[in-house]
């Protein structure tokens, strides 16, 4: 099991040099590029609950709002440079969680899961395919010891899918990166995504059936995962965003005890939405009580809104409030003001629909800048996602974990390419925190040679598939063949298209 120390994690940590790993630690210190603001002063978060399942990562800010930009020139195209370490108004820490996740389904036995025969009492039968795998590796040690030492990172929509349709090169990595390549070697990959809104059980399991390949939660992180350490932190919380209630069941998996959104809070009170048509259905699904009663210790938006109006009512409602409650108007509104979370900050997204649609970083600009004009003062606020260094630290654990499941060796490779789509989140991140970066023109990237302001660091690739067959050229050389061969198998007397009596 990776472990963590909250020592590793202060500002003494983030001036390491680069290139000086700790030692006795599988956690890479590559996190020291990122720059803090020594003038921003520290989030001021509740005491964690007695388990003390959550460490404090440092978050890229700057003291002003995004919204500030905005106010008198509305441009739909700000420079990324200057936005691109103004991601978090609070001198803040992003918690995550302290232990190795779990998978829901890790401690469930499946009989023949993977098709292999059952022999009560004796361990299952090897396929062929792994004897002669072991085989091949053993005559080409050095290559494989580098495909061990290898780890790819997928940002998800506009790399390998586009919505629910399939981008055809992301199925055919995904076989390679699992067993169809010259070693028959599995190589590591996690899914780092600024997509949200569903359980990641649901996710893995919808992505596995769009790839065609197996996806493990194991390997899998969305923009909200790391915030399930928040649960320590607050009791009664307001979720916002996704469809109908699955953030709600989101939060609930995540350990929030005390979960209200929007629908609850129509539910009470209808004239606190006065644009929305509140059905009968949405009634009697929600769970309303007496809002004027209670306070709401902080708002996550876990997904994008699927009502602008709404949501943003409410959110704006209470972050004026006096600490959370209902129906109040606090007199001062930057002390009695709750704080806001948001799982990501992208502002657009690539979806099946030509041009790239707006994110929830475009909900948050609105957010702010109605906030600003209504009470003179930014809107502090909390980003989580890519390019925050809060991501890329979990990231490291599940990596380490997942080449645990792998090799059984609990480390992080040393040479990992980030894939992805958007400069802005998918690369800036993987740049700071000394990944390999690859930028694909399958998303939200459409541009030159490489992105102007946000340059990707190994190159710019037509397709997912391009961009991994580079790297495995570079770790591996321009010898390693894509394509698991058949014909390695005797039995089969030279010819894959002779049956195997073994397989």
């Amino acid at each position: 099991m990776v472990s963590y120390d909250d020592a590793d994690f202060g500002v003494a940590a983030l001036n390491t040099p680069p290139d000086s790993p700790t030692k006795d630690s599988p956690i890479s210190t590559q996190y020291a590029t990122y720059k803090t603001d020594s003038k921003s002063s520290a989030l001021d978060v509740p005491p964690r609950t007695p388990t003390h399942n959550a460490i404090e990562v440092p978050a890229l800010r700057s003291p002003d709002a995004h919204a500030a930009q905005y106010m008198h020139s509305l441009s739909a195209s700000p420079s990324i440079k200057e936005r691109r370490v103004s991601r978090n108004s609070f001198g803040a820490s992003l918690p995550i969680p302290r232990s190795k996740r779990q998978s829901r389904l890790s401690s469930v036995a499946y009989p023949a899961e993977d098709g292999r025969p059952v022999r009560p009492g004796m361990p299952p039968i090897q396929p062929t395919r792994d004897i002669l795998a072991s085989q091949v590796q053993s005559v080409h040690p050095d290559m494989a010891k580098a495909a061990k030492n290898m780890a790819f990172a997928f940002d998800i929509d506009g790399v390998l899918v586009h919505g629910d349709r399939l981008i055809p090169e992301g199925k055919r990595v995904l076989d390679m990166l699992n067993g169809d390549n010259q070693l028959g070697i599995k190589i590591p990959h996690i899914f780092l995504t600024n997509g949200s809104g569903k359980p990641e059980v649901a996710r893995t399991e919808q992505l596995s059936k769009i790839l065609q390949n197996p996806v493990s939660t194991e390997q899998f992180i969305q923009s909200h995962t790391p915030m399930r350490a928040l649960a320590e932190y607050y009791n009664t919380v307001l979720v916002v965003g996704g469809e109908g209630y699955r953030c709600r069941e989101v939060a609930e998996q995540y350990g929030f005890k005390d979960i209200i959104v929007p629908n609850d809070i129509v539910a009470w009170d209808p004239s606190i939405a006065p644009y929305r048509v509140f059905t009968e259905e949405e009634k009697a699904t929600s769970r309303p009580r007496d809002f004027a009663r209670c306070n709401i210790d902080a708002i996550m938006v876990f997904s994008d809104s699927r009502d602008y109006a709404t949501d943003m009512q409410i959110i704006v409602d209470l972050l004026r409030s006096e600490n959370g409650r209902l129906g109040t108007l606090a007199k001062d509104p930057v002390s009695q003001r709750i704080p806001i979370y948001f799982s990501q900050g992208d502002m657009l997204c690539p979806t099946e629909h030509p041009i790239p649609r707006m994110s929830q970083g475009a909900f948050r600009i609105g957010l702010e800048a109605m906030y600003k004009a209504l009470t003179g003062v930014d809107l502090e606020r909390v980003v989580y996602g890519k390019p925050e260094l809060a991501t890329y630290k979990y990231a490291d654990e599940v990596l380490a974990s997942w080449m645990a499941d792998l090799h059984g060796e609990e480390r992080i490779p040393e040479n990992i390419y980030m894939v992805g789509d958007n400069p802005a989140s998918d690369i800036v991140g993987g740049n700071m925190y000394g990944w390999n970066t690859c930028l694909v023109r399958t998303g939200v990237f459409q541009g030159g040679e490489n992105d102007e302001e946000n340059p990707a660091n190994f190159g710019v690739f037509p397709n997912v598939l391009e961009a991994v067959k580079a790297a495995c050229r570079k770790e591996l050389g321009d010898e390693f063949q894509f394509e698991w061969d058949d014909r390695v198998n005797p039995v089969l007397h030279g010819s894959a298209a002779v049956a195997s009596a073994i397989e």
